[in-house]
């Protein structure tokens, strides 16, 4: 899939980057170790060549989650940005880390071994728009809104802004 550039980054805005190139492999990945990394139920990630990634906004911090791999996260706000094997040619972004994730599908999955047994029940739960939700432990959407510190789905010439 090709989106010229690809861009993305972390929700405070300290670490951005762009991908100059296509990512490929888009998939989610169900095993225990990209669980934990994402503190979540999956991880959905998709491939992107090291010479086309490149980081333009602060740096990424690494974890060595095990002696043949390290996820690239956000040192300030903790983002989960990509998963690598070290030596390949290529490293992983998280796809909920991109500017526009719903450009890039995922067309496979990994780790199934590990998936949650009740997912392909999710789309009977009941749901609701977030507005739809009044008040969100205490706070109204309004006030969460108002006093909203999270990047943009864009490039900024810088960030924060000033006054923050």
């Amino acid at each position: 899939m090709t989106i010229d550039p690809i861009t993305g980054g972390c929700q405070c805005g300290a670490v951005r980057y762009r991908v100059n190139g296509e990512v490929s492999h888009p998939h989610i990945c169900h095993c225990r170790m990209c669980q934990k990394a994402a503190g979540n139920y999956f991880m959905p990630l998709a491939n992107a060549q090291n010479g086309e990634f490149i980081v333009t906004r602060g740096e990424i911090a690494w974890f060595a989650s095990s002696d043949f791999t390290r996820r690239g996260f956000c040192r300030d706000c903790g983002t989960p940005l990509v998963f690598e094997t070290v030596g390949a040619p290529h490293l992983n972004i998280t796809l909920g880390s991109l500017d526009h994730p719903a450009s890039v599908r995922p067309d496979h999955q990994y780790g199934i071994e590990a998936m949650m047994p009740w997912f392909g029940e999710l789309n009977e739960l009941p749901g609701k728009d977030t507005e739809d939700d009044p008040y969100q432990d205490g706070a109204s959407t309004a006030e969460i809104a108002a006093t909203n510190h999270q990047h943009p789905d864009r490039e900024t010439e810088f960030w924060p802004p000033e006054g923050r």
